[in-house]
């Protein structure tokens, strides 16, 4: 019997220390910063500027430093304008509020302008809608940046394409390594489940990018204060 006994209590002791030693360790994991994931491809560098572009209150718009689901919807909304409301519900209302250099930028030739303020007053109904942008500029201008992005696909007769992109701050476009998109580089916006199962993770991905990157440089200028400050010290004792 006593065997027995014993043999229980040092279970008990075993459960009871796991119970102990788990935490301390899942805690020391997440406060070291070690996380295993895989970041977003560049498939395509130095994607033109757009600051030729101008939104409704004809300010300027820009790419750098900005993380952007860029958009070219066209003369012609009438269709289109379902993919912003795609958009709207599948990666901006998840996403918006993770990042303040998050944005949806939509490039539109000129003219376009009543049509925009119709599809904004839409999108408002749901949300907010401080990180979208609609800017504007001339058919040459569109072109500029839509060949920059180097995707095998082409503008139709508007300026337009169902297709949006992913740039990150740096101005360059990313895109997952599946052999689906075959060098288009692009997520289908007339697609829901393109949206949801790929673009917002794709989204995703380079988001913890960036909040990694934020926070090995935040540890690495607080190593570097600390080193800073020992050696003042040390020069003061001399």
């Amino acid at each position: 019997m006593y065997p027995i006994k014993i043999n229980i209590l040092n279970k008990k002791n075993i459960v009871l220390a796991l119970l102990f030693i788990c935490p301390i360790i899942i805690y020391l994991f997440f406060a070291t910063g070690v996380y295993n994931f895989s970041t977003l491809p560049i498939v395509s560098h130095n994607v033109s500027g757009v600051s030729a572009f101008n939104n409704l209150k004809g300010e300027p718009v820009y790419l750098k430093d900005k993380l952007t689901v860029l958009g070219f919807l066209g003369s012609d909304l009438t269709d289109r304008k379902i993919n912003v409301y795609n958009l709207h519900e599948e990666i901006y209302k998840g996403i918006h509020s993770s990042d303040e250099d998050f944005q949806m930028l939509m490039l539109l030739p000129h003219g376009t302008e009543q049509q925009v303020k119709q599809v904004i007053i839409e999108l408002s109904r749901y949300a907010e809608i401080d990180k979208w942008e609609f800017a504007f500029g001339t058919p040459k201008d569109i072109q500029t940046v839509f060949k920059s992005l180097n995707t095998t696909l082409p503008l139709d007769e508007n300026f337009g394409t169902d297709y949006v992109f992913i740039v990150d701050k740096e101005q360059n476009m990313r895109c997952a390594d599946d052999k689906d998109f075959n060098k288009i580089h692009g997520y289908d916006a007339t697609s829901v489940s393109v949206l949801h199962k790929k673009m917002d993770n794709d989204v995703t991905v380079l988001l913890f990018e960036y909040n990694a990157a934020l926070k090995s440089n935040y540890k690495i200028n607080r190593r570097d204060s600390f080193l800073k400050i020992n050696q003042t010290q040390t020069e003061d004792e001399k």
